[in-house]
């Protein structure tokens, strides 16, 4: 009998998946509470030879933040186990605006990010400004809505993002994440950022090369469809959704972008490799 995703899907080819690429909120734990199977899970991986690259949109954090984060929950994790849009933004400044002044609407931990790769950063007005990004920040002062949307309107600053997430899980339900800002910003200012993380694939396919790994022998697992699956489609990565977070059983079946596969949550794709492991 073959082991069965949460809609009856053989899932036999995810045993010989090599890289998997994990969101964390959501899908690993939510808030303080890890997941049931998260740890076991993780340890499988790694016994069979694979290995876990954690792939977040979450800004609020920089990377040693993030790597901490997970350490102090109990989850193994260093520094190099990461790409988050963080990354990918300052990756995307220095490469098309290099030298320009960037207003962050983010958090401290963000900033710092930034300035650690060497992008010229402000958190005030000033006209220098060239571009304006938002991240999910947990500092939120309405001061500086009120000069970003200065910089937008007055400067036509470039306007950019590093994530759409709506919402953020949290123990009692969700906060508004960075596209909720985004959003508030938009009745304001008209306009609308380019986005930088999930669902563009370029997060998804600097983890495949940083890890040696072609796409074909990843996967990219998240609990949101618009962000995690749509990032893994759009990389030609193969992608799990798991029910432990935003998405539904309805929002699944009622969704334009696919998940390759489902499960209600990562101890359960833990008893369907470890089933398919018995059965070699």
């Amino acid at each position: 009998m073959n082991a069965l995703d949460y809609f009856g899907k053989d899932a036999a080819p995810l045993r010989r998946k090599r890289l998997f690429l994990f969101d964390l909120d959501g899908t690993l734990y939510n808030g303080g509470r890890v997941f049931p199977g998260t740890l076991p899970l993780l340890s499988h991986i790694r016994e069979t030879g694979g290995r876990a690259v954690y792939v977040t949109n979450n800004s609020s954090r920089s990377v040693r933040d993030c790597a901490g984060h997970l350490r102090a929950l109990g989850i193994p994790a260093a520094e190099a186990d990461f790409c988050t849009a963080a990354q990918t933004a300052a990756r995307l400044l220095a490469a098309q605006y290099p030298g320009e002044l960037v207003f962050c609407v983010g958090t401290g931990s963000l900033v710092a990010e930034l300035r650690r790769s060497g992008i010229p950063v402000t958190t005030q007005y000033d006209p220098g400004a060239g571009v304006v990004l938002i991240g999910y920040d947990t500092e939120l002062r309405y001061q500086k809505l009120i000069d970003a949307s200065r910089l937008l309107l007055e400067k036509n600053a470039v306007y950019l993002a590093t994530n759409p997430d709506w919402v953020c899980p949290a123990p009692f339900g969700a906060v508004p994440d960075c596209g909720s800002i985004c959003k508030m910003l938009e009745y304001a200012v008209h306009r609308w950022p380019r986005f930088l993380g999930k669902p563009e694939p370029d997060m998804i396919l600097t983890a495949c090369g940083t890890a040696g790994v072609p796409p074909a022998e990843a996967v990219v697992l998240g609990d949101r469809l618009y962000t995690d699956i749509a990032a893994g489609v759009r990389a030609g990565v193969d992608t799990v959704c798991v029910l432990s977070g935003e998405s539904t059983e309805q929002m699944v079946r009622e969704s334009a972008v696919q998940p390759d596969y489902t499960f209600l949550s990562v101890l359960e794709l833990l008893r369907c490799l470890e089933k398919e492991e018995e059965m070699v």
